[in-house]
């Protein structure tokens, strides 16, 4: 994960770079504005993989004499199947329609969001574990 903080680190310095550029050159406040917050997210990423990496064990990637089966293995949890993400979808679709039709949309779409949200996280919750 080392590598990872580094080349986000990297790519922050390289965006303020660019930031700096752009703004200088074009005069642009916009493209200005992206760029730099662009800068910051980079960063903020950065510092993030930099802190985990430290308190994580090392991992393949950060080993130069590593094979590719050396990553092999368990990554995580990933659903099969779940029909939240589609309720968050047109939910998020008509919240950002609603500014283009009318604000009256929103009545609309925030059930659907809270719907998609609340299902998403609590979709493999069984209740309190009663083991003694």
């Amino acid at each position: 994960m080392k590598i990872q903080g580094k080349m986000f680190m990297w790519l922050s310095v390289f965006l303020l770079v660019m930031a700096i550029v752009y703004g200088v050159w074009s005069k642009e406040p916009a493209g200005t504005t992206a760029l730099f917050l662009s800068f910051g997210l980079a960063i903020m990423v950065g510092f993030y993989l930099g802190f985990t990496a430290r308190r994580v064990d090392v991992g393949a990637q950060d080993n130069k004499e590593a094979d590719v089966a050396d990553d092999a293995g368990e990554v995580g949890f990933f659903s099969p199947h779940s029909w939240q993400p589609l309720s968050l979808a047109v939910g998020g679709a008509l919240a950002f329609l609603s500014i283009a039709i009318g604000w009256w949309l929103l009545f609309f779409s925030a059930p659907l969001i809270l719907v998609g949200l609340f299902g998403w996280v609590f979709e493999y919750y069984h209740g309190e574990s009663r083991t003694q």
